[in-house]
């Protein structure tokens, strides 16, 4: 297991993952922050419920062999990349950042946004303005390189890392721009900058070491929470349909795989359950009405697996 320092957390890490070497994993997430709160629902959604000690950032799981690492957001690419942790949960953006050698297993669906390059509104036209001008960022690495197309004739992008409020850097005084994350622009705009230039696109994703001993166990954890993650963008319709037309109605929901069908006492008619995306099923009732659907009826899906 490669070591990062002698830090009391890698040693609890080190001590969790040799008790039970052979049966159990370790995932890394966010130990606060916005995105904390979700991916702790993701997990207990997964069946990745489990019980966390006051002011202890390990915590295992009651069912399964996972022990739980929380983590700072920006150490949790680097712990999966270099062993002491088999998965974890982050960011596109950090993962970058940091350069780790990870492997991404799924997008999440949130935290997206953009890291892009930020000046007071009005001052500069494009990013090749900045060349050579003072850059503010927490992620000094790909800020460094995204400004270093732009050095080529003139003088090095100065890049200076700061740890937060990024953002009042040029009000400060400290910088002719910065570079950082955006999501709604609304931080933005009450800092009076507005985007030049996007560095990438970023949002959470879920991560796993590359060489994990514990491949089975980690593909085992992926499905629980990939099947979760499609339970909570799907619902199960019921409804009837006239045999004559049931190949119109397979059309409009032709469903993971295939319909599953019921017979009817009228012979006539037969019932159908399908798996719709949620964000569709008021327009996928409109269709199946207007070819003549009944008794359509919409459940909520608690989770699924595929």
């Amino acid at each position: 297991m490669a070591k990062l320092s002698c830090s009391p957390m890698v040693a609890l890490l080190e001590t969790e993952a040799k008790e039970e070497e052979e049966e159990r994993i370790l995932i890394a997430v966010p130990k606060k922050g916005r995105l904390a709160a979700s991916v702790d629902e993701i997990l207990v959604g997964a069946g990745l419920s489990y019980t966390r000690p006051n002011r202890l950032d390990v915590a295992r799981c009651k069912r399964v062999p996972v022990t739980i690492v929380f983590l700072p957001a920006a150490d949790i690419a680097r712990f999966v990349g270099e062993g002491n942790v088999d998965m974890g949960v982050t960011g596109l953006d950090i993962i970058a950042e940091c350069e780790a050698d990870v492997e991404i297993l799924d997008e999440l669906g949130m935290g997206k946004c953009k890291l892009a390059v930020q000046a007071p509104v009005g001052q500069y036209k494009s990013v090749e303005e900045l060349a050579g001008k003072r850059i503010c960022t927490s992620f000094p690495n790909l800020a460094r390189k995204y400004f270093e197309k732009f050095d080529q004739y003139g003088d090095d992008t100065r890049i200076k890392y700061v740890s937060g409020s990024v953002e009042v850097a040029c009000a400060l005084g400290l910088a002719d721009a910065v570079v950082d994350l955006v999501e709604t622009g609304t931080t933005m705009r009450a800092a009076g900058l507005e985007i030049v230039g996007k560095v990438m696109d970023t949002e959470t994703v879920l991560i796993k070491n590359k060489h994990t001993k514990h491949a089975a166990l980690v593909e085992r954890i992926h499905k629980r929470i990939k099947g979760y993650m499609l339970s909570q963008k799907s619902s199960m319709m019921t409804y009837n349909i006239r045999r004559k037309d049931l190949a119109a109605a397979e059309k409009i929901t032709p469903g993971a795989e295939s319909p599953t069908l019921s017979p009817l006492e009228n012979e006539e008619w037969i019932s159908v359950t399908v798996l719709v995306r949620t964000e569709e099923v008021s327009d996928v009732m409109d269709k199946l009405q207007e070819i003549g659907a009944r008794s359509l009826v919409v459940f909520k899906v608690d989770n699924c697996r595929f």
